[in-house]
């Protein structure tokens, strides 16, 4: 084992911010669709849309996703390679 914790910062962070329900859906969504927008997540998850932006605040604070901008729209997508493979081992029975 290595004392040397700061190694394990990063993914630590990673993984706080998908420990949340919503942001596990979010993400699996995104995985899912490929991108989509604040509204689209809104009326899929029957939150309001400043829970959404918050949650999508958090995740794209930690590096989990970015946004692409056309014209007024703001689309949202998987910025973590690492990510794909962790829902992937979360929600195995989903994977076809």
């Amino acid at each position: 084992m290595d004392s040397n914790f700061a190694q394990f910062d990063e993914v630590s962070d990673l993984l706080k911010a998908l420990a949340h329900p919503v942001r596990l859906c979010i993400v699996k969504g995104l995985l899912q669709k490929g991108s989509c927008n604040v509204g689209y997540m809104q009326e899929c998850l029957h939150l309001p849309q400043s829970t959404v932006s918050q949650h999508l605040q958090k995740l794209r604070s930690s590096g989990i996703v970015k946004t692409e901008r056309n014209g007024l729209e703001v689309n949202y997508t998987i910025a973590d390679a690492r990510v794909k493979q962790l829902i992937q081992v979360f929600f195995e029975e989903d994977q076809s």
